[in-house]
């Protein structure tokens, strides 16, 4: 397993490596880097940051904000959340296999003695209370897999800083978004930091492994990866982007998570559509939005359309049945 370590704070940097490191460092090796950001809120790549954040609490307190190249939820991170990145082949075991990945973030918190388990789709739980979650994207057959993990973050802050829809607070039987959360820190019956543990997760992941290597990247590495930085992930077009006006808005809640689709129709036929949402897939759904422009605006027309590809590699965990409902009915 390839080890890169990483001493930057920087949101834009952090994400710019995770991506750099994905597509260009690709020797055979696994890869696993630890990293904390500062104050930020990290977007999933389909959602509609302008709706999931509370910008003016973000502006005053001077908050990051950010997109990822995974699907998900946003999170909220500041200095006592610690994140990690698993780069490894997509073959096998590993696609939409979150619970292998929370594996030693959970055997870890158990050495320390603290007991979490893995629930939902994608979180790792304390007590019922989320401590982590995580995400997954795919580049050729290489595959990235990233969690976050509230340490000791300021929850207070983490609360003002989401606009968290009601009806995923309510699909999760709880009263608030601070009434869900926990952090590892209070649990520990030893204390420590969240670099102390940001360490002893690295090691631990790194003991599973038989042979490890550290790699250090070089000026050529951090130049490549400061370019993609600038020119992408410290850009407005890439963490909000233009979302045009629809004629229509359709949104619903599945078991593998939220959709919202945003239409215009003319004479009865597509000509703008754009899929937000919390889901998860391996292919960019842009590529969906493309194929139903100029599509006939009725149940049958959109599903020939939707049955002529793999849909699930767009959506894992939302069906057919379940896009079209969305699409057609309330």
């Amino acid at each position: 397993m390839l080890y890169i370590k990483n001493e930057s704070n920087n949101p834009y940097f952090n994400l710019a490596l995770e991506e750099y490191a994905l597509k260009n460092l690709n020797f055979g090796d696994d890869i696993i880097i630890l990293w904390i950001n500062e104050p930020t809120v990290v977007v999933g790549r389909n959602q509609n940051t302008i709706e999931e954040i509370n910008s003016k609490f973000i502006k005053e307190n001077n908050i990051n904000v950010v997109r990822r190249m995974s699907g998900g939820g946003a999170v909220y991170h500041d200095l006592e959340n610690v994140n990690y990145t698993f780069i490894t082949s997509s073959e096998g075991d590993s696609a939409n296999n979150f619970r292998k990945f929370t594996r030693p973030v959970i055997d870890l918190l158990a050495e320390l003695g603290v007991k979490a388990e893995f629930t939902g789709r994608n979180d790792i739980t304390i007590d019922g209370k989320k401590v982590s979650g995580t995400a997954q994207y795919y580049f050729k057959n290489r595959m990235l897999h990233h969690g976050a993990i509230l340490f000791n973050t300021d929850l207070n802050v983490l609360k003002d800083a989401l606009n968290v829809k009601l009806e995923k607070i309510e699909s999760k039987g709880i009263k608030s978004v601070r009434s869900r959360v926990t952090n590892v820190y209070e649990h520990l019956p030893n204390k420590m930091n969240a670099g102390e543990f940001k360490e002893a997760l690295s090691q631990f992941i790194l003991n599973a492994s038989e042979e490890n290597k550290e790699y250090v990247l070089t000026d050529e590495d951090i130049a490549a990866i400061n370019k993609m930085k600038d020119e992408k992930y410290n850009t407005w077009e890439w963490n909000y982007g233009e979302s045009p006006n629809f004629d229509l808005q359709k949104s619903k809640r599945y078991t593998g998570g939220s959709i919202d689709i945003r239409l215009n129709v003319q004479n009865g036929v597509l000509k703008e559509c754009k899929i937000f949402g919390d889901f998860f897939g391996k292919k960019e759904v842009s590529e969906l939005e493309g194929l139903l422009i100029d599509t006939n605006f009725n149940e049958a027309s959109v599903r020939n359309v939707l049955n002529s590809t793999n849909f699930e590699d767009y959506f894992y965990g939302i069906t057919i049945d379940d896009f079209v409902d969305c699409m057609f009915f309330e």
